[in-house]
C-alpha cells in the first residue's frame, strides 16, 4: 500500500489537526468575507485570533501564536495596511509598543469569536455536548504536550 492510501485510510494526528484547522478556516473566513471583512486571510489569524481589545505587545502575540516575532512584525503591517490595528507606545514601558485593534479591528474580533462560538456549537450538538468537551479537554492537552525531547521553548 502506497503512503498516500495509508494516510488517507487511517490519517494520522497531525492530519487531523490539519483538516480541522482548515474546516473551521475555510468557514471562518468564508462568513467573515460575508460579513464585510473580505480582505484578512487565515494567516491574519496569527494577531487578530490572539490580540486583546485594548491591545498587545508583538512579542505575546509571537508566543501565543507559535510564530516568529518577524512574522508577526509582518502581518502587523498589513493588517494597520487594511486598517485593522495601529501601533501606540505601551502605557506600561514607552520604549515597547503595542498593537491595537482599530474599530474595523474590534468589529472583525468581535464577528469571529460569534462565528467560532457558532460553529463549536454545531459541532457541540452533533457530538453530544459531553462528548465534545472531552474531545476539546483532549485536544488540549495534547497541544499542550512537551515534546519526547523536553525542548519545549522552540517555536515553529
Amino acid at each position: 500500500m502506497r503512503r498516500s492510501e495509508r494516510k488517507a485510510a487511517s490519517p494520522d494526528l497531525g492530519i487531523l489537526a490539519n483538516r480541522a484547522l482548515h474546516a473551521v478556516q475555510r468557514e471562518l473566513f468564508r462568513t467573515l468575507a460575508e460579513q464585510g471583512h473580505p480582505d484578512l486571510r487565515p494567516r491574519h489569524g496569527a494577531v487578530m485570533a490572539f490580540i486583546d481589545e485594548e491591545g498587545s505587545r508583538a512579542t505575546d502575540l509571537a508566543q501565543q501564536s507559535g510564530q516568529h516575532k518577524q512574522v508577526i512584525g509582518t502581518l502587523v503591517d498589513e493588517l494597520a495596511a487594511l486598517g485593522y490595528v495601529r501601533r501606540e507606545p505601551d502605557p506600561d514601558d514607552r520604549r515597547a509598543k503595542l498593537v491595537v485593534p482599530t474599530e474595523r479591528g474590534l468589529d472583525q474580533m468581535q464577528r469571529s469569536d460569534a462565528i467560532v462560538g457558532e460553529i463549536e456549537a454545531r459541532h457541540a450538538a452533533a457530538a453530544g455536548e459531553a462528548a465534545y468537551d472531552a474531545f476539546k479537554r483532549l485536544l488540549r492537552q495534547v497541544g499542550e504536550a512537551p515534546p519526547a525531547d523536553g525542548d519545549a521553548g522552540v517555536t515553529p
